[in-house]
């Protein structure tokens, strides 16, 4: 479930390396949130990083059809 209150136009505009640095950043406070057992703050922390994540993914998808990768791979024996 993604988080109700981040706008989705505000990921648009980052970069896929601020992408990921967001969602590791998000990671090592969701690691406190576990060790300090504080659910809520997990629960947000959840949502917030599966919509960076959503997003991410989604731009990667479009970089890979764009760039035309292959994404099976061919296993049939030539002769």
């Amino acid at each position: 479930m993604e988080h109700p209150f981040l706008p989705s136009n505000s990921l648009s505009g980052k970069s896929l390396d601020e992408l990921q640095t967001t969602i590791t950043e998000l990671t090592k406070k969701l690691t406190f949130a576990y060790r300090t057992q504080n659910a809520p703050l997990v629960n947000q922390l959840q949502m917030f990083i599966q919509s960076h994540r959503t997003e991410y993914n989604r731009r990667m998808d479009e970089l890979i059809s764009k760039q035309n990768m292959q994404t099976k791979i061919k296993i049939e024996k030539e002769n």
